[in-house]
């Protein structure tokens, strides 16, 4: 029988991957107190998160929000919220810094137009859903960028501006706090021109599949584990603050951007 696996691949660069492990053997921990029996010991670092989203026996993983609405509906549940504490993030919310080069002229996001535009996917909430929200009224149903470029990840957008072969980037604010924090060449190398629209942090999910009688134990294990006195470091080392029960319902926002920028005419980033 297939064994269930864990995985909370959005935020864990190699510089955090020991607190990003440390949490999980936190969250595991109170899932075996609470009665839980199958309970990876470790993550499932060498899956890509594409693949933990199919998982049909994924316990715990961290999902973007609007692929979670989309493309992998039918394979997760939303289940909790993080907190977390960057620049950027407001309560339970977060947002995507629209980036150019530290010597870019732009002033503004209407400056960028005619420009080549990075984001790291395009089924991504941070990389394409916020910007095309942002850039819908300058392109008024027009094209606006010469060239949009897929990177794989936030961090190869940030290091395609401070390349200078992107002209500007959609990164995640989380994302661009701790590249700040680990990769301090790429902060100094681009500056933030601008931010989008707030909309609900990466939410933690399971399979669909997962017996629904086992949400409230979930759900208690990544509230308590978050806010256990011993774990203020990697607290800190991942600018968590908290966990927070949440649903779908919660994250409907984000179609919403997503059917306003379409009303406006605005040619997909996806």
């Amino acid at each position: 029988m297939m064994r269930p696996i864990a995985q909370l691949p959005m935020y864990d660069f190699p510089e955090v991957r020991e607190a990003t492990a440390a949490l999980w053997a936190a969250i595991a921990s109170r899932l075996r107190s609470l009665g839980l029996s199958e309970v990876p010991d470790s993550l499932a670092n060498g899956t890509t998160h594409h693949q933990s989203w199919r998982h049909p026996r994924l316990l715990i993983g961290q999902s973007c929000g609007y692929p979670a609405l989309t493309t992998f509906r039918a394979h997760l549940r939303i289940i909790a919220r993080p907190v977390y504490a960057a620049p950027g993030c407001i309560g339970d919310t977060h947002c995507s810094f629209i980036l150019v080069g530290a010597t870019s002229p732009a002033e503004a996001l209407a400056d960028l137009r005619g420009s080549r535009f990075a984001l790291n996917s395009r089924d991504s909430n941070t990389g394409m859903n916020l910007p095309r929200l942002a850039f819908a009224p300058l392109a008024a149903g027009r094209r606006f960028f010469s060239a949009i470029i897929e990177t794989g990840s936030h961090a190869e957008s940030l290091v395609r501006v401070a390349a200078g072969t992107a002209d500007a980037a959609a990164v995640d604010c989380v994302s661009y706090a701790l590249l700040a924090r680990h990769r301090p060449a790429l902060a100094v190398a681009t500056r933030i021109l601008a931010r989008t629209a707030s909309s609900p942090t990466l939410p933690f999910v399971t399979a669909r599949g997962t017996d629904g009688a086992a949400d409230p134990i979930l759900r208690l294990s990544l509230v308590e584990a978050l806010a256990d006195p011993a774990l203020q470091w990697v607290r800190d080392a991942l600018f968590l603050a908290a966990a927070i029960p949440a649903s779908e319902a919660d994250y409907h926002i984000l179609l919403q951007y997503r059917d306003a920028a379409r009303q406006i005419g605005y040619p997909r980033l996806a």
